[in-house]
Order: C-alpha cells, then structure tokens, then sequence
C-alpha cells in the first residue's frame, strides 16, 4: 500500500513525524491510530494494523508522540495529557488536509489516549483499543522501582524495553489526575475492545473495566494466545478484519466527488512523492488514485508504471475510445479493440520524413489489432480514425507547458 510521510504541529509548537496509509484504491475511511508507551508509529504493530487496513479501503494515519520516533521535543517533558493534546491535533490535520477520522484506533496506552481524546474529535464514530489499560497509571508498573527516587528527584532515567528514557514527576502527577472511566462513561460513540486474556503486561481486567463503564453499543472480542505487542503477524491481521466488519455498521463511507461533465472541464491530475522509495509517487486524478514508479534497473522499485508508460497508456486508451465511438456510431461490427505501444529513442537520421535531421528523436510504435467481422474498407477507415484521437492530436502539435511554483 502506498504510505505518504509528513510532518504536522502537534502540542507544544513541534514538529511530529506521521505516516498515511492509503488504499491502492479509493478510501472508504479514514482512521487515526495511537501507538503504545514508549514505542513509535513504525513499530511493528502499529505498521502491520495500518498496512491491513488500508488493503481494505480504510487510510491511517500513525505517527510520533512528542519527543519520539522521529519528532521533535523531549520525551521527558510529555505526558499523558501532552498526547491526548497532540491525537486531537493529528485529527484536525488528517480533517484539513484529506478527510474526517471516523475511526480511532489505539494500542496500549495508546488506547487509553484515545478514549481520552475522543470526545474532541466530533468526526469519530467508532473507537478501538488495544491491550489497552483502564487507568493511564498502570504505565508505572514498567518502572515501579523507580516511582520514589522519580518523587524525590523530580527526575530520573529509567530502562522501557531495554532503551534509556527521562520519566519526571510531572508525569506522574498528570496520570494519577485522569479519571479514564468518566470519559468512557460518556463516550457516546461504538466501542470495540480487543485484548488477549494472556496478556501478561497488560491484563485482562482492564478490558472488563472499560467494558463494565462503557454505554452500548459495545463490543469485546478476545485475541486468545496473542501477546501484547501482537508480535505474531497473524494477529495484527485479525484486528484489521475484525475492525474493518465491526466498523462498516456504525461510519459511513467517504462521500466520492462526482465525476465533473466534460462542460465543465478537464480535471486536476495530482502527483506526490510517497517517500517510501526514491521515485514511488501516488497519481490521484477525481476519485481514482495509482502508484507511479520506476523499473528497478533505473533505481525504482517497480510498483507502479512510469512516466512513460502512463503516455503510452493515454494513447492507447483514446485511440482504442475514439475508434469504439466511431464503430458504434457507424454500426461496425466491432467485438474488441486492442492497443499494444512501445516507446523508443531513434537516431533522427533514421527517420526519413522526420522535420528533425540530427540527433535523436522520440518514436512511439503503435499495433491495433481489431476483432471484428470486418470488410478491407472498413478496417481502413478504422485505422485512419486512430490517428484522429485527441491524445494523438496533442502529442503531434505544439504543445506549450506552463510551469509555476506552488503558492
């Protein structure tokens, strides 16, 4: 699936580090998706949820808490009240800039985030979590050594998956404040809580907990034998089916602009980087989107049709649409029309009715086979009105391209 990657201010004035997962084709949904303690949007997770959903129509954005992954600000300075802050942030950008989250997603103490943050994102219809606990504070048993000299200090490093991080009283205090069963309590949104009864850092009780405090609807699904980080791929593909059918009933789907009368002229066609590798770009043109790329002998990854390969399908798609019309029109028995093209460098001399007589020039070799009982005069007149295509057109007259940089 393609991923855009960008940046967006989150709480605090910085910089945070976000990823979209789109839908080869057109999205359905879009969904915000809130990792767990200590961890990042690209954590495996997180990266596999977001990756199968977006396989099934539903885009999500994941991305960097403050002062993690790759965004700006110190880790030690956030809290949890600083991440509830910044998922109502990423909301407004994901609103602003592509569509509405009607979809929350969270993991761990990401899902506690996201109970916490979801009375502030109107858009959102459903909300799922994760292995997630009932009270922001059972993050502290991760480091409950440490809870007194964090007290006394005001400060201190702590050791979370085998990594350093500054924990500071602050935290704390802002965590033991938040009363996460008042926000269930009046949701008012679909709830569907996911939690494995083995789960051995985040345990089962939690999920009775919100259950318990939360109004219908409301659903549980158990993910029995999976651990706590989903770290078995067969899990993390389970969530997405199961979130993907859950969800239909209660969102509806991405309202798809009409397409505009050819009256009303033609329609943009948007192209940008997807950053996932060097020439993969994204081609968005009204409600239909593509992926365009570069062979792997030109330094690409080859998931897409390049730049040429979109010309010559434009080509053909107009020469193979004009005949079809002209057919029709005249009542040709024309049962199928096939357009096979290839695009060359020839040297200028080569080509004796070329204006150009040095250097080397474009040559676009051009087979239509048509299926049809047909007569020679009919199949004559056919491939006259191929040359007659508008694309054809364009590509043998003067064409002028203006080129201006983005206000």
């Amino acid at each position: 699936m393609p991923t855009e990657r960008f940046q967006f201010t989150g709480e605090g004035g910085h910089q945070l580090a976000a990823a979209l997962d789109l839908p080869d084709g057109q999205v359905a949904a879009y969904a915000l998706f809130a990792h767990c303690f200590t961890c990042g949007k690209d954590v495996l997770a997180a990266k596999r949820i977001a990756t199968a959903l977006a396989a099934k129509g539903i885009a999500v954005l994941r991305f960097d808490f403050t002062g993690l992954g790759s965004s700006e600000g110190d880790f030690a300075n956030s809290t949890f009240s600083s991440n509830v802050a910044d998922l109502v942030h990423a909301a407004d950008h994901l609103r602003e800039t592509r569509g509405a989250p009607t979809i929350l997603i969270g993991h761990s103490l990401g899902g506690a985030a996201i109970l916490a943050a979801a009375d502030q994102i109107p858009d959102a219809k459903a909300v799922v979590t994760i292995a997630a606990p009932s009270d922001p504070a059972h993050v502290t048993h991760l480091f409950k050594d440490s809870i007194e000299d964090i007290r006394t200090h005001g400060e201190v490093e702590v050791q979370l998956a085998g990594r350093p991080f500054q924990i500071k009283r602050e935290f704390l205090d802002d965590i033991a404040e938040h009363s996460l069963m008042a926000h269930v309590a009046k949701l008012h949104k679909a709830l569907l809580i996911m939690h494995s009864p083995t789960d051995d850092t985040v345990g089962i009780d939690n999920a009775t907990h919100i259950f318990v405090a939360a109004r219908h609807p409301k659903s549980f699904v158990s993910l029995s034998g999976a651990d706590h980080l989903l770290s078995d791929k067969r899990d993390s593909a389970y969530v997405a089916d199961v979130v993907t059918a859950w969800a239909e009933r209660y969102i509806e789907p991405v309202a798809v602009a009409p397409v505009a009368a050819a009256t009303e002229g033609p329609r943009n066609v948007v192209v940008r980087e997807t950053r996932n590798s060097k020439f993969q770009q994204t081609v968005t043109s009204g409600p239909h989107q593509m992926l365009a790329d570069e062979p792997v002998a030109a330094g690409g990854q080859d998931t897409g049709p390049g730049p040429y390969d979109f010309l010559l399908s434009g080509l053909g798609a107009c020469t193979s649409m004009t005949m079809r019309m002209y057919a029709d029109r005249k009542s040709l028995p024309v049962e199928r029309i096939t357009v096979t093209l290839k695009h060359n460098k020839i040297h200028a001399e080569d080509c004796a009715e070329c204006e150009t007589r040095e250097g080397m020039l474009d040559q676009i070799d051009r087979v239509i086979a048509i299926e049809g009982a047909l007569d020679a005069d009919q199949r004559k007149r056919l491939m006259e009105i191929a040359d007659k295509c508008p694309v054809h057109r364009t590509l043998t007259s003067e064409v002028r391209i203006l080129t201006r940089e983005a206000d």
